[in-house]
């Protein structure tokens, strides 16, 4: 059913594209922004009077395990790990995800509206993470993207949760993956020389088949990275296959800032709020989004959700501003940056015409704890109202 069309008047919209905030109206028609332009008026259309207000592009969350990590059910709820199979890139984050989790709800009434969620680190390789959006009771209803990255992991998770199962170095973590990526390369060859001869094709392999996106450039490795030498050892085997990658996590990024600005590469930066409980986590600290961002680097800041709760995302991006990151470099790494990083950006992280009418309104600075979320439109839709 197509719904009304929306005409949000005299906010002070901060779009995520020019540094400066301006006042004007957006024009919503049949999900999308059609136009943001001063002194609007269109017959018909439900007008939304947002003076006083401030208008933002709907968050976006670029590595989370929202929907997946089981909300007050304890561990064995969780569905984000594979604690039997250390290679896993067959999983995908659509078969786990719980619609009806109200860390989702939780989400978008604070502003979330995008979120890429999917397995957690105790793989070499965990499996698919997708791009959704909380709303909807099944997940066909949620996707962006169904498949937008592969997870995979280099530190101390891997060695941990398969310290017995034969996997207890750096060393180790790093040969399987490989290992994988030449198997599917091969993998691929066969199947490309075969063509449409069935009988010649190779017998089908359902973990190497799920890792022929990555090989096609369709789809990054995610790579869970905490510790600086675990940064260039992902690069390095990216390099090696010629496949994307990004950088998750980084928390020693400020310590490597300039030679991963050399890199090209996006960087989830998170989650920092909290307690350092393992080794890697020793230099963590809120100006390592800054310092990166300072030196051009591409960075989006993430919670990690459930380990930092996800409605807190533009908390953290207030934490960094506090620590020395440039406020609308901080909006970026909520919005367009996240939405870039997960290949979204097309849909969502902006404000601008042609693109998701994801829109958060606010009676301030949203980077402020005090700040109050007014009203959050997805897809044009209202999913939250608290007007004041």
């Amino acid at each position: 059913v197509r719904m009304a069309m929306l005409l949000i008047k005299n906010g002070l919209i901060h779009n995520a594209v020019d540094r400066n905030p301006f006042i004007a109206d957006i024009l919503v028609d049949n999900k999308k922004i059609v136009k943001i332009e001063p002194d609007m008026f269109w017959d018909g259309a439900e007008v939304y009077d947002a003076a006083g207000s401030e208008i933002y592009p709907g968050f976006v969350e670029a590595h989370a395990h929202t929907g997946l990590s089981g909300y007050g059910i304890g561990y064995e709820g969780h569905d984000y790990n594979e604690l039997g199979d250390i290679i896993s890139p067959q999983l995908r984050a659509i078969d786990g995800i719980e619609p009806r989790d109200e860390t989702l709800l939780e989400a978008r009434n604070a502003g979330v509206t995008t979120l890429c969620v999917g397995p957690g680190s105790a793989n070499v390789l965990g499996g698919t993470f997708a791009a959704i959006k909380p709303v909807g009771c099944r997940v066909e209803q949620m996707c962006l993207k169904k498949e937008a990255a592969m997870k995979c992991a280099f530190g101390e998770n891997p060695k941990r949760n398969y310290k017995e199962k034969g996997n207890s170095s750096r060393m180790t973590t790093a040969a399987r993956l490989r290992d994988v990526l030449f198997r599917a390369r091969e993998y691929e060859a066969k199947l490309a020389s075969a063509g449409d001869h069935i009988a010649d094709r190779p017998p089908f392999d359902m973990k190497l088949q799920a890792m022929l996106p990555v090989l096609r450039k369709e789809i990054p490795l995610k790579a869970h990275a905490h510790q600086a030498n675990d940064f260039f050892t992902a690069l390095r085997i990216a390099r090696e296959f010629d496949v994307d990658i990004t950088l998750e996590h980084v928390t020693e990024g400020h310590l490597v800032a300039e030679e991963l600005a050399k890199e090209n590469v996006m960087l989830a930066v998170g989650p920092t709020l909290g307690h350092a409980n393992k080794f890697e986590l020793r230099n963590k600290t809120w100006d390592t989004p800054g310092v990166l961002a300072a030196r051009g680097c591409h960075v989006s800041i993430i919670t990690d959700a459930p380990f930092i709760p996800q409605q807190y995302l533009a908390l953290c991006a207030g934490l960094a501003v506090k620590a020395g990151m440039d406020e609308f470099e901080a909006l970026k790494a909520i919005t367009i940056h996240p939405a870039e990083h997960i290949g979204v950006a097309h849909r969502v992280g902006s404000l601008e015409a042609g693109k998701d009418a994801d829109i958060v309104v606010t009676d301030g600075n949203p980077f402020d704890i005090q700040t109050n979320i007014l009203s959050v439109f997805i897809d044009g839709r209202q999913v939250f109202s608290c007007r004041r």
